[in-house]
């Protein structure tokens, strides 16, 4: 899995005029649909997580409550770099 830092320097180069390539518009299709599947896949698990640590909250549980803050945290990170690695292969095709 490669680090945020890995992703930004990728998507520096893809940005560089020199070396970018015109995306065609099936790309860009392709990349708005990975875009809508993962904002659908991260609000899903915001609105599971958000119930739990509502939950927790209201039980008065604080360790539990910074868990599920953490686990949010991590989940959000994962789908937005899985969601950037996806876009990378539709752009370098």
């Amino acid at each position: 899995m490669k680090s945020a830092y890995e992703l930004a320097m990728e998507r520096l180069n893809a940005d560089d005029p020199e070396t970018a390539k015109p995306l065609t518009d099936e790309q860009r299709e392709q990349l708005a649909d990975v875009s809508s599947r993962y904002q659908a896949k991260l609000a899903e698990r915001e609105i599971f997580l958000k119930k739990q640590l509502e939950e927790a909250e209201q039980s008065g549980n604080p360790v539990e409550a910074e868990q599920i803050r953490r686990q949010m945290a991590l989940e959000k990170e994962r789908l937005q770099e899985e969601m950037e690695e996806k876009k990378d292969k539709i752009r370098n095709g």
